[in-house]
């Protein structure tokens, strides 16, 4: 049996509010890894508060890579995120430590650790067309369309996600295959890391749900709101930016344009924080070879040590 002499790479993947950060900030402190963020918000500078960002002080004792490395006015695509990563993880390893990525963005880790596949440009005509059939008809029945071209597409999109639902009808469109099928065709052989997977995976959503909640209320209060207001205040920024359309930014956004009171603009927020957290363990449920560990149970520090221990062969 041949030896894999690749080198090590920890991803610390799991749901939003599921106590990631923490976990690596103490996994730093035992092993000799270094922190690489996995996170669509965290790469945007000034959009703290809504993200849930690290704060300085955190930052500056536990080096995140990937934080703060984009303005919200540039977009920031998974292709992105797998070069910068790439690089990230290279220079971890040549320093003799161990990267470890932290995040809940599953596109992200998939397309680092498979590759991407070469999926046509957006087509501005095709999406307006499809968006204003979508006004007619409505997501879901357009989300049935792609379940009779793509099958496997569908079962990885929920019925109104909107954005995935047009993208995956485009690329048919485009080219005349379904989009699944070219992202296998795509997808990198030989990732240059051999990787532990560790999943957070509440067993119970309950204490999850609670701690949205929970979170998103002190999201408020630490000043979400005015937050927006700064990044309004540019007059370089609108609504369909990948950064504004971040989870909590949407809604206040639309909160402050007075489409919602106050009220609804909790509501909404708590909500679609608890959708990103489903579709983020669905995703997660589907790495199986990921070990999976409860967040909520009072031995997880002792067993995600202990993994690390196994993968490393002991702390330093």
């Amino acid at each position: 049996m041949s030896i894999d002499r690749r080198p090590l790479a920890i991803f610390l993947m799991g749901p939003t509010a599921s106590g990631k950060t923490a976990l690596a900030c103490q996994l730093s402190e035992c092993f000799p890894v270094d922190l690489v963020s996995v996170d669509s918000a965290l790469v945007y500078r000034g959009l703290d508060i809504g993200s849930a960002k690290p704060d300085a002080a955190t930052l500056a004792r536990y080096r995140h890579e990937l934080v703060d490395i984009r303005d919200p006015s540039e977009p920031y695509s998974a292709a992105d995120f797998q070069a910068d990563a790439r690089v990230a993880m290279r220079s971890i390893t040549q320093r003799g430590r161990v990267p470890l990525l932290v995040g809940g963005t599953g596109l992200y880790f998939r397309a680092l650790q498979r590759g991407l596949s070469d999926l046509p440009e957006a087509d501005p005509s095709v999406r307006a067309r499809l968006t204003e059939e979508a006004g007619h008809v409505g997501w879901p029945a357009l989300h049935r369309r792609l379940a009779g071209f793509d099958s496997i597409a569908a079962s990885r999109i929920g019925v109104n996600d909107a954005q995935r639902i047009q993208r995956a009808l485009e690329v048919i469109e485009l080219t005349g295959r379904p989009m699944s099928e070219q992202q296998r065709a795509g997808r990198s052989e030989g990732f240059p890391w051999r990787v532990l997977k560790l999943a957070l995976l509440p067993e119970d959503r309950t204490q999850l749900h609670e701690r949205i909640a929970r979170r998103f209320d002190a999201i408020v209060a630490g000043g979400l709101l005015d937050e927006v207001r700064s990044l309004r205040a540019r007059g370089d920024l609108h609504a369909d930016l990948p950064a504004i359309r971040a989870v909590g930014y949407r809604q206040a956004w639309e909160h402050l344009d007075g489409v919602t009171d106050r009220a609804t603009f909790r509501d909404k927020g708590v909500f679609a924080t608890r959708q990103l957290a489903k579709r983020q363990i669905t995703w997660l449920r589907g790495e199986l070879d990921a070990r999976a560990l409860d967040p909520d149970r009072a031995d997880l520090d002792r067993r995600a040590i202990s993994a690390l221990e196994l993968f490393l062969d002991g702390p330093t």
